[in-house]
C-alpha cells in the first residue's frame, strides 16, 4: 500500500481547527512532546514500515497532498 498523497481527510478545516486547538496553552517543548507523541500514536495506527518511510521521507522533503501544495497552513503551536 503506498502512502497516501492525495487529499484524504474528511474534514480538513476541523481536524486542523481541532490540531491548533490541541497546543493552545502549551509551551514549545511540551507542544514538540505532543507533536512526538501524536506521530508515534499515528505510525502506530499505519503499522506498515515502508508506508512509514515513505510518510519520512515526503515529511523531510516538505511534500503536501497534490491538490492541495502551497494551500495547508503551517500549525503554530502554543
Amino acid at each position: 500500500m503506498p502512502l497516501i498523497t492525495a487529499p484524504n481527510l474528511e474534514s480538513p478545516d476541523d481536524f486542523y481547527a481541532e490540531l491548533v486547538a490541541t497546543h493552545d496553552g502549551l509551551d514549545a517543548d511540551a507542544s514538540h512532546a505532543l507533536n512526538a507523541r501524536l506521530v508515534l500514536l499515528l505510525a502506530n495506527h499505519v503499522g506498515r514500515l515502508d508506508v512509514l518511510r515513505e510518510a519520512l521521507a515526503a515529511a523531510r522533503s516538505g511534500a503536501r497532498p497534490e491538490e492541495t501544495r502551497g494551500s495547508w497552513p503551517v500549525p503554530r503551536p502554543g
